[in-house]
């Protein structure tokens, strides 16, 4: 595919230099449909980003889309605040009915505002309030948001460094296999609990990923977590469970800690919980927990109607029938594995290890550049991959649920020739 970037024009002239993704896919995106999006010249790529993890159920998803028209023609409410509306009465029964009770989770639910680190602040903000303890402790590689709050318990030195102030009431532990096996999980942890002269303030709360996506694809095995959660447990401390990314079933279950068998104190969701890509964010917590005064916690956005129409559109279309997008997923990502195993042994010198879980993952690659390489050379061949990793040392596969099996393998061939092609 020959690919003419855009002229300098209001992109560079105006818009902020902060803007990341339009600098590695260089293209004026018009139109997306399912798992393709198509440039203002014509130009079809196969989507393997899925906005973050935004758009599980794909770009435009026809239900929720005529859901969302349906709302918007009969003048529903749009911005509402915190207040009732039908559809955010609709979206909790749904939410309740499909989500919660069948999981036999008692969870409140709050709307902190419209963004993931809103709701990583409500969570840290909570733990705080109902433990009356500053600290929290996070792990290596972790990214849980751009704001103050969710950067002090970020590991990314680049996004911390932004902050451009002290970045503090945050402690970091090893993340499950960060030691390469050579310690026994948590000891280093447990003893600083332990001991009264190790300098570790008594934390309110531990959060963390499940699968660190922007870290690198690190995933954490479900015997780990279960240890984490017994830990919490003994130690007086919340567990939060950031469920931004891999939470709406990107992993295989609804939330990606199922699998493990625990239940988190609080649980963040976001991005795909709109179910369109519409701003939107959860903050869920044990009903013991809901100690807030009015008001005490809000923001102007936390009402987002239209949001809240298509994420009960999600729910009922692909999580009220008993699990066959849960089984699609694990299936894909069966499908993802096999390539991936195909692609590593062609490219044994170069690839340094895949990971992944239901429909996110990884090629980490011992050349440290070569990741980069391999997404623009992608993007050149019609397939948008992005990176991730401290040094985005990872080639970071994130379709979309609803991809067919077609469209699945039409993009490993593409990921395939890109790795081919970019060796040295």
């Amino acid at each position: 595919m020959t690919i003419t970037p855009p002229a300098l024009s209001v992109f560079e002239t105006v818009e902020s230099e902060v803007r990341s993704y339009c600098r590695g896919w260089p293209a004026v995106f018009d139109r997306a449909q399912g798992a393709r999006l198509t440039d203002e010249d014509g130009h079809e790529y196969l989507d393997f980003f899925a906005g973050a993890g935004s758009l599980n159920y794909g770009h435009n998803n026809p239900v929720l889309k005529r859901a969302l028209l349906d709302y918007l023609e009969r003048d529903g409410i749009t911005h509402g605040l915190d207040m009732a509306t039908t559809a955010k009465r609709t979206f909790l029964e749904t939410f309740q009915n499909v989500v919660l009770r069948p999981r036999d989770l008692p969870y409140k639910v709050m709307f902190p505002g419209p963004t993931g680190t809103n709701a990583v602040e409500a969570a840290l903000k909570l733990a705080r309030k109902v433990k009356g303890r500053e600290s929290i402790v996070s792990f290596t590689n972790a990214f849980h948001g751009m704001s103050l709050g969710s950067l002090a318990v970020t590991g990314n030195a680049f996004k911390r460094a932004g902050a451009g102030i002290p970045l503090v009431h945050g402690t970091p532990m090893p993340f499950d296999n960060y030691l390469d096996g050579q310690v026994p999980d948590f000891l280093w942890f447990e003893r600083l609990l332990e001991d009264q002269g190790s300098g570790l303030n008594k934390p309110a709360a531990v959060i963390v990923e499940t699968v660190q996506g922007e870290g690198g694809i690190n995933v954490a095995r479900p015997e780990w977590l279960r240890a984490l959660a017994d830990l919490c447990r003994r130690q007086d401390m919340l567990l939060i469970v950031d469920d931004i990314q891999m939470g709406c079933g990107r992993t295989g279950a609804f939330f990606s800690f199922e699998e493990a068998g625990i239940t988190p104190d609080i649980v963040t969701l976001s991005k795909s919980i709109s179910g369109y890509g519409l701003p939107m964010s959860l903050c869920l917590f044990r009903p013991e927990l809901d100690v807030w005064e009015p008001g005490e916690h809000n923001g102007t956005f936390r009402g987002n109607n239209p949001a809240f129409v298509t994420a009960t559109a999600a729910l009922e279309a692909y999580w009220a029938d008993g699990g066959a997008l849960e089984k699609q997923t694990r299936a894909r990502g069966e499908q993802v594995e096999q390539a991936l195993i195909s692609i590593t042994e062609e490219n044994l010198v170069d690839i340094k290890e895949y990971r992944g879980h239901g429909l996110v993952w990884g090629i980490e690659f011992h050349d440290k550049a070569r990741a980069s390489a391999v997404a623009r050379r992608a993007f050149e061949l019609g397939l948008l991959v992005e990176t991730s990793g401290p040094q985005s040392e990872v080639a970071k596969l994130l379709p979309p649920l609803t991809i067919t099996q077609d469209e699945l393998d039409e993009g490993l061939r593409t990921l395939a020739r890109a790795v081919r092609e970019t060796a040295v």
